[in-house]
């Protein structure tokens, strides 16, 4: 029985390690699926069966359980970068400034909270403790091991950060979803509504498509060509098919208009109006109806060639007769406008005849296998990246020690940028869906089955010893009431919506547990989006509060 005891307890062997892990994640993930009042904690409970575990001497190598940790949140960080990093510039200038500000908000109130219980306790809490409960109860890793970097500067012996940090972890993982469920409850959210708004919200957007069937009736346009009326009027559209004299064709720049012609035209929501009036009036028109065959597909863009190119140079109307309307990416419609740059995934609406519809389809790809096949040199290449870039020392007058990003800021933030720009670097950012959650899903488990079996250890005994229980409700006050506070304020005064403002929390606590519960509840991108807008400037502060105020306080 040599190799089962070996199996169970030998902390060396890389089949016990495979086997713990594989144990807590399958219980853990079991255990998340049970409802209590409606609500379920889902992976979270991957942490508190990895802390039972632990406290039952069920453990490994402290290098090994690190790695695992920290492996695991490279890939769900940078998975969630790659993901909403399209949409994270633009969804600054819609309203990060004011998400950020809130963010910066909790994170103000997280340390005001705690110091205040520091001088308040009046010496029964150390300074190192109390900054340990402060990152246990925003769940913030990389501060935790910054601020012990810099008590290392400072010669300071002993280990309570790290105890105060195992401590409130887990009530701060429970706190920070329990705040997104009161804040629910209190202003009594409905979240269908929520996602009505939201999508709404959407439908606002600048490049938003909208079709209109016209007929013309503006004189001063009769007889004037396409390209003209374009001038004329100012603002970009797509004249997608006109009947003239009942034929039907398509459309190109010396194309004449007059009175009487019907069009299909694609524009802004925004330009819809404008367009109308310039032209003549809506009608309902049947395009089925025509003398000549023409088709409306969607074409898949799988060739790499393609990537990053804009619209305007592939000249489909000038080479192959064709009009592209709008574009579908990552489930948005995108209006077509020349400048848009095309990415390895998107969907484009092209209409004309059907030979031509078929060039136009080998030219972009079509090929639904291609995508099937990961791009993982690009992952690869964004964490080493990002690794990089996390690691890159940033000194401060005054400071002995320098702060760095640490290992979940920087391939986050190189994600953002990739998912972005990764086309002017021939870098296919494009990962289905379905792989994209597989990764981040064993990232997700695999940090907080690293993060419960290393706390499990010690955790009783802190807990129970000396002021333990203390220092669990010190922690859970510096999660909740800060949270509280800026959700009421976000919600009264700030009208973010709700499944914005779930990943705001998450991100403002860097809790990954809590974007995973969110992101479970709400069936859109929305909190991923709001995490990623405060994520970066939030680990930024938080690895710089806990460092600096050891340094001025010590």
């Amino acid at each position: 029985m040599d190799w089962l005891e070996s199996l169970l307890w030998d902390s060396t062997s890389v089949a016990h390690i495979v086997c713990l892990y594989a144990f807590v994640i399958s219980v853990g993930v079991l255990l998340g699926k049970i409802k209590v009042f409606g609500v379920s904690l889902g992976v979270t409970f991957v942490l508190f069966t990895g802390i039972l575990m632990g406290h039952f001497g069920f453990t490994g190598e402290t290098h090994i359980l690190h790695f695992i940790r920290e492996f695991g949140l490279i890939l769900f960080v940078f998975c969630i970068g790659l993901q909403v990093g399209p949409s994270f510039f633009s969804s600054f200038k819609k309203g990060g400034m004011t998400l950020n500000m809130l963010a910066v908000g909790i994170v103000v109130l997280n340390i005001v909270v705690a110091l205040s219980i520091y001088f308040i306790a009046n010496g029964q809490v150390e300074l190192p403790m109390m900054i340990g409960i402060l990152y246990g109860a925003v769940t913030n890793t990389p501060g935790l091991g910054a601020a012990q970097e810099a008590l290392n500067q400072l010669h300071y012996t002993g280990d309570p950060i790290a105890l105060g940090y195992a401590c409130a972890y887990p009530l701060g993982v429970v706190g920070i979803i329990a705040s997104i469920i009161a804040i629910r409850y209190i202003f009594r959210i409905n979240l269908s509504k929520e996602e009505k708004e939201l999508q709404s919200q959407e439908s606002d957007m600048k490049h938003q498509p909208h079709m209109l069937h016209l007929e013309v009736r503006n004189e001063s346009i009769d007889g004037k060509k396409l390209l003209q009326v374009k001038d004329f009027l100012g603002r970009p559209f797509v004249c997608s098919r006109i009947r003239h004299e009942g034929h039907v064709s398509i459309p190109n720049q010396d194309t004449e208009f007059h009175i009487g012609d019907q069009l299909f035209i694609v524009c802004s929501e925004e330009d819809a109006a404008a367009v109308t009036a310039f032209i003549g009036r809506e009608i309902q028109v049947d395009w089925e109806k025509q003398d000549m065959p023409m088709v409306s597909r969607r074409i898949l863009v799988t060739k790499s060639e393609i990537n990053g190119k804009k619209l305007g140079s592939m000249h489909f109307r000038s080479m192959y007769g064709v009009n592209v309307t709008r574009v579908n990416r990552s489930g948005m419609d995108l209006f077509a406008d020349p400048n848009l740059i095309l990415q390895v995934g998107d969907r484009v609406m092209v209409v004309g005849q059907q030979d031509a519809v078929e060039r136009v389809a080998g030219v972009l790809g079509n090929q639904l296998k291609r995508l099937d096949t990961p791009n993982i040199i690009t992952i690869f290449v964004g964490i080493f990246l990002g690794i990089l870039l996390g690691s890159l020392p940033i000194a401060f007058p005054g400071m002995p020690t320098p702060v760095k990003l640490g290992l979940a800021g920087g391939p986050l933030v190189v994600a953002i940028l990739i998912g972005r720009f990764g086309h002017k670097l021939k870098l296919v950012t494009y990962t289905t869906m379905s792989a994209n959650l597989m990764l981040r899903e064993i990232g997700i488990v695999l940090f907080l089955a690293s993060v419960g079996i290393e706390a499990g250890e010690h955790f009783v005994q802190t807990v129970v010893d000396g002021n333990g229980l203390y220092y669990v409700g010190y922690g859970f006050l510096i999660t909740v009431i800060p949270l509280l506070i800026i959700g009421i304020i976000a919600r009264l005064y700030c009208k973010v919506n709700y499944f914005t403002l779930m990943g705001l929390i998450a991100g403002s606590t860097t809790d990954p547990p809590a974007l995973a519960y969110a992101n479970q509840i709400s069936g859109n991108d929305a909190p991923s989006v709001g995490y990623s807008t405060v994520y970066p400037l939030t680990m930024f502060l938080r690895i710089l509060a806990g460092q600096m105020i050891l340094l001025a306080m010590m």
